[in-house]
């Protein structure tokens, strides 16, 4: 017989967490003496009260912490509700305490949710909470979760393409960083604030935008003109907003009846002591120019030069960048002005050359009028040019839009100074052919649509004459004699059908029938062709009735 004694020292402050309230939580040692003899394990009081701790305990973090709306990621301004799940009877049997990094911010509550505030960069954190049973001496720990709350999100909005013919397509793209999931997308037409004490816009919501699109993009059908767009984006419940994106424009150099801009001199590449004058025309009375760099930052006239009714003039030392006039809802085309620095400039024109017409390039020397001896490149590639001081295009088509430049041919190579500027040439189409193939398409499914409506109207009004003379045909048969029936019999064709049930019926049968041959070639008759037939007929037919 022998024994065997020992102590063991356990430390149990998450034990005492069981047992007191959130406050006054202290931490201590607990003794526990066995006695083993010959098998038989012999627990003293104090150590079967530790046992009964633990029984009441259960393991640790058996409780559940979730955030809603689960990001990990929220933004300044945002609001969450943390939620505390006992997992084990009723919410309300417990009560609960919320802590951010092992620091309570609320105790003993009897609600499992905790709403938060407007978040600010101070509540990032490790978020944890504990339910405290209302009689058992029983507590539960939740599992942790990590929250980051990251200053506004910035939305950046791009388009494509940026230069656009009339009819183009356009994709917006607005994309939040850093990014984060939950996001609906809210897309806006960029308006010139009224009046015209600054150079700000006011945002437009375009077309069946009120709810947001899940996706980040948004296309644009058919762009004709210079328009300016903003983007921002909102997620959760209440609806939290970032704040709008910076203006992007899709520019077109098309003009646009209703504004207009006019560039003196007439070109889009200028030397550095040059001065312009910007001027705008069109459907109003009030104007403002515009410059964006290009980074996309959009200056007022005024920064540059001078506003003077309709036209800005620029002094010395104007700058490169895309100008365009603005009205109260009215952008005009756009020109990309280059301000060059060096001796020689490309001399081209500020708006589109519609296809078929003839364009001429020149080169221009600061110190004379024109140069002679030169040569021109069309994307960096080197142009065959037997004329000596300028490059004509007889008749311009799509393919000869490009970036162009002059270089002096007795420029040693690599001396930029007699090396002009790139500006891109833009080619249209007629404005015929350009009209005729945005309305070509509605016309023909409006024309198609008329021909198929007619031909079911008057397909039904066939089918109802003919119910009604049968019923008109029946009656006759039972008050007629048998000579009557004999005579109308004689109408009857080998198969049984009428030939003819009504006056007209023939006419009306015979331009529906007409409609739906092939070879007749009726189908590629426009509406009011078909309708005026079928009209001509069918009084025909009532008239020989």
């Amino acid at each position: 017989m022998w024994s065997l004694h020992f102590h063991i020292s356990l430390h149990v402050s998450h034990l005492s967490n069981c047992l007191l309230t959130r406050s006054g939580i202290i931490s201590h040692k607990l003794s526990v003496s066995v006695d083993v003899r010959m098998g038989h394990i012999l627990f003293g009081a104090l150590g079967l009260f530790s046992l009964n701790i633990l029984l009441y305990c259960g393991h640790a973090q058996d409780a559940l912490l979730h955030i809603e709306p689960n990001w990990s990621l929220l933004f300044i301004g945002e609001k969450v509700t943390f939620i505390c799940d006992s997992r084990e009877g009723n919410d309300t049997d417990w009560n609960y305490s919320f802590s951010r990094n092992d620091h309570f911010f609320t105790t003993n509550g009897t609600e499992n949710r905790y709403k938060s505030s407007s978040l600010t960069r101070g509540d990032s954190g490790e978020y944890q909470c504990v339910a405290d049973h209302k009689i058992r001496p029983v507590t539960r720990e939740s599992n942790k979760v990590s929250l980051t709350v990251s200053d506004v999100p910035r939305l950046v909005l791009t388009v494509s393409p940026s230069w656009t013919s009339p009819g183009d397509s356009v994709t917006l793209t607005c994309s939040v960083g850093p990014p984060s999931p939950g996001w609906r997308f809210f897309w806006y037409k960029a308006v010139p604030e009224q009046p015209f004490i600054s150079y700000y816009y006011t945002d437009e919501l375009l077309a069946g935008g009120t709810t947001g699109t899940e996706q980040d993009s948004y296309i644009l059908h058919g762009q004709t003109h210079t328009a300016g767009y903003v983007c921002r984006a909102g997620r959760g419940d209440p609806v939290f907003y970032t704040q709008y994106s910076d203006v992007k424009f899709v520019w077109s150099g098309g003009v646009n009846p209703a504004a207009s801009l006019t560039v003196s001199p007439h070109r889009l590449q200028h030397f550095s002591t040059e001065s312009l004058s910007l001027i705008c025309e069109g459907n109003s009375t009030e104007w403002r120019v515009m410059r964006a760099d290009e980074k996309g930052s959009v200056f007022p006239c005024y920064i540059r030069g001078e506003m003077t009714g309709s036209t800005c003039n620029t002094d010395a030392t104007a700058s490169s960048g895309v100008y365009w006039c603005e009205s109260g809802t009215q952008i005009s085309n756009a020109a990309n002005i280059t301000i060059h620095s060096g001796d020689v400039i490309l001399v081209s024109p500020v708006r589109p050359v519609t296809e078929g017409h003839s364009v001429t390039l020149g080169c221009k020397l600061r110190t004379e009028k024109l140069l002679y001896n030169v040569d021109f490149y069309k994307n960096d590639k080197l142009i065959p040019n037997p004329a000596r001081g300028e490059l004509l295009i007889s008749a311009v088509t799509k393919s000869d839009e490009g970036f162009y430049k002059c270089r002096g041919r007795k420029s040693p190579q690599g001396l930029e100074t007699l090396t002009s500027a790139e500006s891109w040439l833009s080619v249209k189409y007629p404005e015929e052919a350009a009209s005729s193939s945005v309305f070509l398409v509605p016309l023909v499914v409006g024309l198609v649509s008329g021909v198929l409506l007619i031909i079911l109207l008057l397909l039904f009004l066939r089918r109802y004459r003919k119910s009604e003379a049968s019923s008109l045909s029946r009656s006759q048969r039972t008050n007629q004699s048998p000579a009557t029936d004999h005579m109308i019999n004689q109408g009857e064709t080998k198969d049984g059908h009428y030939a003819s049930l009504l006056p007209g019926d023939s006419c009306l049968y015979d331009a529906i029938g007409g409609s739906e041959e092939p070879e007749h070639g009726t189908n590629d008759e426009p509406e009011e062709s078909v309708y005026e037939n079928v009209r001509m007929e069918t009084a025909a037919g009532t008239s020989n009735g």
